[in-house]
């Protein structure tokens, strides 16, 4: 198995070393916006723990985990007043993982609108704050 690069850009978020638009945090996760979302009110949630993929993530606290995932998703849903969601979670290379640091993809959908291709185009800062604000709001 690979060794966690404590120096990918989630550990650096984490860490306060790069910037990100946080929707929720507590002592398991970190919510944040997507700078290149695949739609409107594009979430990631990871963990505190340093854990490349699902299969690295100790399972004592996969479930704390997967908790802060549930309730950030029915956020998000809630407060972009989606019809739906996507949850998406890739491990290693050959199975689409980019940054390696466990990470679940959070895509509200609605009806008829298709995910917009992952392009590396970045959304504008005041977007993704309007979004995270929606959100944060419908956290409760």
């Amino acid at each position: 198995m690979t060794a966690y690069d404590t120096n990918n850009i989630f550990a650096k978020i984490l860490r306060g070393e790069m910037p990100a638009t946080k929707v929720y945090e507590d002592e398991v996760a970190l919510a944040f916006m997507d700078i290149m979302p695949r739609g409107d009110g594009h979430v990631l949630v990871i963990p505190k723990v340093p854990a490349r993929g699902i299969l690295d993530m100790p399972p004592e606290a996969l479930g704390p985990y997967m908790e802060r995932v549930q309730k950030v998703a029915a956020a998000v849903k809630a407060g972009m007043g989606a019809d739906g969601l996507t949850l998406q979670q890739f491990n290693e290379t050959s199975g689409g993982q980019v940054v390696f640091h466990i990470h679940f993809h959070v895509l509200p959908r609605w009806d008829g609108v298709p995910l917009k291709p992952h392009t590396g185009q970045m959304e504008k800062p005041e977007v993704l704050a309007a979004h995270a604000a929606k959100i944060r709001a419908a956290m409760g």
